[in-house]
Parts: C-alpha cells; structure tokens; sequence
C-alpha cells in the first residue's frame, strides 16, 4: 500500500475513470438519442454519420456544460480541501469566508439593473467584484481579531506572544459568517425593492450549469487554472501546516503566508465559479471529506484526487438535475443541497472530537 502522503496509482485512475464515465453520461442522455460510437467518431475528428442538427447537440450544448460542470466540480472541491486544512476544519468549504454572500449581492446588483443596457450580461462581473469584496473584507476583519497568529503582523506569532494555536483561523471564520450575514441582508433588502426580478434572482442563486456555447468555459478556465495551479503547488506547505503554527515555523515555513496564499487562491476560483454557475452548495464539503476519508488526511494526496472526483461529482449531479424530472430541469444547487445536507450532518457528527 502507498505512504498515506503519496499519491497512489489506483486511486488515481479511479478518478480519471469516474471523469471519464460522467463525461461519457453527459454527453450520450439526453432529450435526444445518440449513438455511443457515433460520438465518439464525431469527437475524434472522423466521419460519424451524425446529422448536423446532432452534431450542433454535441459540440454546442451537451459538451460544453459538461465541461463547465468538470471545471466547477474540480475548482469548487479543492477549494473546500484546502480550507479545510488551512483551517483544521472539516466542515469548512469555499463560501466560509463569506464569499457566497458577496457573490450573490453583486450579481443581483447587475440583475436588478438590467434596463441599463451598458448593465447587460454582466452578472458574472458583479458576481465576481462581490465575491472578491467580501473575501477581501472577512480577511481585513481575520487579521484584525486574529491575535497575531498567522494572520498578524508578526507572522507567526508575535515575539514572545503564547496564542492558541488555531485561534487566528476561528477569528477568520467568524468574520466569515458575520460579512455573510451581511451581505446576505444587502441581498434580500436589493430583492425586496425589486420584486420583479425575484424570479430572475432566485434561478442564479439555486445554481445552474446552462450555457451558451463556449462562452462560460472560456469566462471560467483562466481563472480556473490559475487557482487550482496554485493551490495544488501548495499542498506541502499546507501539510506542515496540519502540524500547527509554531511547529511549522521552526521548520522554516511561514503559516501567515502559507494561508495567505490558499486563501486568495481559493476564493479567486470559487469567485470565479460562482459568478458562471451561481451558488451550488456542498461540493466542497462532499468530495474532498469523503476522499479524506478514503485515502488519509494529507493534502498532498486529497487536493489532486478532490479535483477529479469532484469534476466527476458535479458532472453527474447536473445529469441528474436535468434528468431527473425531464422535461423540466431542477436547479443544480437543490440536488447537491438534497445530498449535501444529510452529509453535513454525518460529518458533523463524526468531528465532535477534532472541533472541540
């Protein structure tokens, strides 16, 4: 059996395998049926016999939402992986630091102006600036309450200053939920005085993986790589990390830093995710707990395998939502919530110990 810090090769091709069976399902169900060779043909660049009304399915409407639910799955689950073992939590996922709230204020800021035509199809933008906003705000109210551990100005720790360790990572999570709760009541309060566009608010904020084309993958990638790049070349330092603040120093690493960066990172690629899908919950409570579960705790081994699984879970999840009570579709956020929550409670329950 491999080192629980090394990556093992069947779990490896597990993951790839389970990509490959949720690609395979999105692109074959559907309204309309296709031939499994056909496809396959018509996507290797040779003769399919497909139709060109079938072809128009395949390149512009079945593959590229399941390459955007790839994409999100995988931002969305290493996301969660790593603020969980940025902040030894395992019920943290990637709206903790009230990026969720932000996202949602902004885009119903851009919703709710849609008569302003220079306004038009920038929801994603509002998405984006309001999830970056709050991070950005939830990390300046961290650090003001962090007592100087990790978050402070003196690094690691203040000289000769005894903190608990952990103790700058609840500050941060507290000042999550408060700049949650308070761009959720912006929300509520932009929606109530314009009941018009409740419809139109509510269908962003319960997810959704439709698109248009290419467009919203080609929005989503760069950022998209740019996180997952980062936050995988960091998953030693969040290693020495799980070894706690003063530890990890005198092995020469820096905690502030270390975080700093996760955190940026990851919420640049939730943000991201946010503002083309709208809010999906769980996936990153999911994914990256139940491969923790599978293989060990360390992030050298759970961020990479949360990014395959999570890409598959989230491909599948929207085959099912699209599905499931065909021909109407349910919003993705109301499947995973569905799945997300009973799981919640187990996790919960089974990290009484580590949380107390």
């Amino acid at each position: 059996m491999a080192p629980p810090d090394r990556l093992s090769v069947r779990w490896v091709v597990a993951g790839l395998a389970a990509v490959g069976v949720a690609v395979a399902a999105g692109l074959l169900v559907g309204p309309v049926s296709l031939a499994p060779l056909a496809v396959g043909r018509e996507l290797a660049g040779l003769d399919s016999g497909l139709s060109a009304q079938e072809a128009t399915i395949v390149w512009q409407f079945r593959l590229p939402r399941v390459v955007l639910g790839l994409l999100v799955g995988a931002i969305l689950s290493l996301a969660g992986g790593s603020y969980q073992a940025t902040f030894r939590n395992p019920l943290a996922d990637p709206y903790l630091l009230g990026v969720a709230g932000g996202a949602g204020f902004g885009a119903t800021a851009m919703i709710v102006q849609r008569q302003t035509s220079q306004l038009a199809g920038l929801v994603p933008v509002g998405a984006f600036a309001g999830a970056l906003a709050a991070m950005g705000l939830t990390y300046g109210l961290g650090a003001a309450g962090g007592g100087g551990a990790g978050w402070g100005r003196g690094g690691p720790g203040r000289a000769g200053a005894k903190v608990r360790p952990g103790r700058s990572s609840m500050s941060l999570v507290l000042a999550g939920v408060a700049v949650a709760a308070f761009f959720t009541a912006m929300q509520t309060y932009l929606q109530q005085r314009n009941q018009d566009d409740i419809r139109r608010v509510y269908a962003w904020i319960l997810g959704r993986l439709a698109t248009s084309g290419w467009h919203e993958v080609l929005l989503l990638l760069p950022y998209a790589t740019v996180s997952m790049v980062v936050l995988l070349l960091a998953r030693r330092g969040l290693d020495v990390l799980s070894l706690g603040d003063e530890e990890a120093a005198t092995l020469g690493a820096n905690p502030r830093r270390i975080r700093l960066v996760v955190v940026l990172a990851a919420t640049l690629g939730t943000a991201a995710a946010v503002a083309v899908s709208g809010l999906i919950v769980f996936v990153g409570i999911i994914v990256p707990h139940t491969v923790r579960l599978l293989v060990g705790p360390s992030a050298r081994v759970v961020l990479p395998l949360s990014v395959l699984f999570g890409a598959a879970f989230l491909a599948l999840t929207d085959l099912l939502a699209r599905t499931v009570m065909a021909p109407a579709e349910l919003p993705i956020g109301v499947v995973t919530a569905f799945l997300g929550a009973p799981f919640f409670v187990v996790v919960l329950r089974t990290s009484r110990a580590e949380l107390a």
